[in-house]
């Protein structure tokens, strides 16, 4: 039988991978097994280390083809049968050297001649039995197969072909397994270590928080590990990983081919000799890393603390006092801890037993806590009621991973919450459970406050003011005790008026804390501002709107006159307007006349009255070329003055300019 390593360490990871530690004692060139699923055997092909400890060495690692069961089997110069599986193979290795033993005593060593079935009479009737001939020397000798106690192959050949066949019809039971084997060399008993790194289930916490009047709170800590594997975890050292390492999948297990060229000779003519080109310079060389042995961290310890014995709440005397007992009867949980760069390590100190396809609850963590009940109040979570909390700092010294939280008091289950990533001295809420014996109303209205700076500049003005929120929430404290609430406003890009300062802030609220009287109510507001904006274009400003501007403290009276100037300059662009229209127009006219008296002088005939009518139409004519001669003066002329006084009001509005201060922003407070 090959030696056993067993496993006696386990790192597992929270991105889904696990480290796993063998060590073992082998003797002389002693070959290892180790059996992996199909889908591991990348990433052990990536990560395995393999280190004999007492001097002597490894000469290889082989593992199992990719090739189908059958393939392999054709490869085999032995095949045997499901039936008649020992004459199938004798028969099938004529020649080889065996040594059999016949009864007790007697020995014989020969060469395999072949098997034969012989009638042997059995009382009245004749059975046939297989019988074993050997060439002996220079005889051949018969034996009765059934007679044999022990047939020994003395060929190496012919026992590896045997061995190789077994082995391979021996995996094809597992289907999805893959054997590795790691072939020593040395003398003598020696230590072995391997490691190598798997995909495994991500470890889980789960927390449960004891409240106690009299007392600190206290925090219990368990980790979820699951051994999916086909082997157990016996007296294990069990460690876990908080963080995220960089880890991927890399295909090392299926052969990869290059496709070559080619290359056909011709027979036509001698073949050139190749000279290669000379290189410029040579390959560099890539150095390859060290792997870092994870067998030498040595966890630093940190203070043992007490751990209850069961799950839940410890009933003890059928009272309070009960759970104070079982506090302090609590064994020990004695979790090593310590920093690995960015990652936190978990080690439990005892040794840690899982079964093949099982899972477990580890305790890590029983250590007291800074914190109380509070009330927490976020209207997008529950409009009428704040949250009961745990106010958790984390004095406990250790990372807390994240997980859900059970919570009792007083010996009674009270709610549930999810517990975020913790470093130690972080503050948290922790909401279990929703408070019913507190009522919160909200009521907001929107204002807009004063105007409080006017520009005009370049024939805009720009009137700056400030919206104001105001958020105004009523508690009634129901219960018969005093509370502590933090109240969350969202923020929302506004600013806190002058004199409001929050207790907390956070990425997207501000925290107000109040202290409630028992059965008292309390009204508190909170006020924001907001910086709005109004354009007004100039140049579409009348009377009316400049009056306006005037009596707001928008505008002065200078400003005022340029902009009356303007709208009186804007009239009589509008009125060069009308009178471009009206000569458009009746050019306009006058062309489609002209068409209609041409049309009429071709449609004349010959003769005295058509003559009198033609020479009238070229009359016309000519008095309307006289016309269009005049309107083309006159649109010339409307069109340069309407231009001149569109200019005019272009430049009296960019000489408009003007700041009026008209009011003091808020002082903004409370920004995060």
């Amino acid at each position: 039988m090959p030696p056993s390593l067993p496993i006696r360490r386990v790192v597992l990871y929270k991105h889904g991978v696990g480290y796993f530690e063998r060590r073992g004692r082998v003797t002389g060139s002693d070959t290892l097994h180790f059996d992996f699923k199909a889908r591991d055997m990348n990433d052990v092909l990536k990560s395995m280390t393999v280190l004999d400890l007492s001097g002597g060495s490894v000469s290889a690692v082989s593992y199992d083809s990719t090739k189908p069961l059958e393939q392999l089997l054709e490869e085999a110069t032995i095949r045997i049968p499901d039936s008649g599986s020992l004459t199938a193979l004798l028969g099938q290795i004529k020649g080889a050297r065996v040594r059999v033993r016949v009864g007790r005593e007697q020995q014989v060593e020969g060469v395999i001649v072949g098997l034969e079935s012989l009638p042997v009479a059995q009382g009245e009737t004749a059975v046939h039995r297989p019988f074993l001939t050997l060439l002996v020397g220079a005889s051949l000798r018969t034996f009765d197969l059934l007679d044999v106690a022990e047939l020994t192959f003395l060929d190496d050949t012919v026992r590896k072909d045997l061995e190789f066949y077994l082995a391979t019809v021996l995996s094809s039971y597992k289907k999805d397994t893959k054997r590795l084997s790691v072939l020593t060399a040395g003398e003598g008993e020696r230590e072995l270590f391997v490691s190598y790194v798997l995909e495994a289930p991500v470890w889980k916490t789960s927390y449960r928080i004891l409240l106690d009047e009299e007392q600190k709170p206290l925090l219990q800590g368990w980790a979820v590990v699951d051994n999916t594997g086909d082997e157990d975890w016996e007296d294990v050292d069990l460690a876990l990983i908080a963080g995220l390492p960089v880890s991927f999948v890399h295909d090392l297990y299926n052969p990869r081919y290059m496709k070559r060229p080619v290359v056909e000779v011709r027979t036509e003519a001698a073949a050139a000799p190749v000279i290669p080109e000379e290189g410029f310079a040579a390959e560099e060389e890539v150095a390859e890393e060290p792997m870092m042995d994870m067998a030498r961290i040595a966890p630093a310890a940190s203070a043992p603390a007490p751990m209850m014995k069961t799950f839940g709440a410890a009933r003890g005397g059928g009272g309070p006092g009960g759970m104070r007992e079982a506090r302090e009867r609590s064994a020990g949980v004695k979790t090593l801890t310590k920093e690995v760069g960015d990652l936190f390590e978990y080690r439990v100190d005892h040794p840690v037993t899982v079964h093949r396809n099982q899972s477990a609850l580890v305790p890590i963590l029983h250590r007291p806590f800074e914190g109380r009940r509070v009330l927490l109040y976020n209207r997008a979570t529950r409009e009428k009621n704040p949250m009961a909390c745990i106010e958790l700092k984390n004095t406990t010294g250790l990372t807390l991973e994240g997980g859900p939280v059970t919570v009792t008091e007083a010996d009674t289950y009270v709610g549930e919450a999810m517990l975020d990533t913790m470093k130690p001295d972080d503050k948290r809420f922790v909401p279990f459970a929703v408070e019913l014996g507190c009522v919160v109303s909200v009521d907001d209205r929107t204002d807009e406050g004063p105007v409080r700076k006017a520009v005009v500049n370049r024939g805009v003005l720009t009137v700056e003011f400030y919206n104001f929120r105001r958020t105004h929430y009523t508690v009634r404290n129901k219960a018969k005790r005093a509370q502590t609430l933090y109240l969350e406003h969202p923020r929302t890009g506004w600013q806190l008026e002058d004199g409001q300062e929050p207790d907390e802030t956070t990425d997207n609220f501000w925290r107000f804390k109040r202290e409630l009287a028992a059965g008292a109510s309390e009204d508190f507001s909170v006020t924001e501002y907001s910086g709005g904006y109004r354009t007004y274009y100039l140049s579409d400003t009348g009377l009316d709107e400049v009056s306006f501007f005037l009596s707001s403290r928008f505008i002065d009276e200078r400003v005022a006159q340029g902009l009356r100037e303007v709208i009186a300059v804007r009239e009589r662009v509008s009125r060069l307007d009308e009178d471009e229209r009206r000569l458009e127009q009746e050019r306009e006219k006058l062309f489609k006349d002209q068409e209609r008296i041409r049309a009429n002088i071709e449609t004349l005939k010959s003769g005295a009255s058509q003559r009198e009518l033609a020479e009238r139409f070229v009359t016309k004519l000519n008095e309307q070329e006289d016309r269009l001669e005049a309107i083309a003066r006159e649109l010339e002329r409307v069109v340069r003055e309407k231009r001149e006084a569109q200019d005019e009001v272009n430049r009296k509005l960019q000489a408009l300019s003007f700041t009026a201060d008209l009011g003091t922003p808020p002082a903004p407070k409370g920004r995060g």
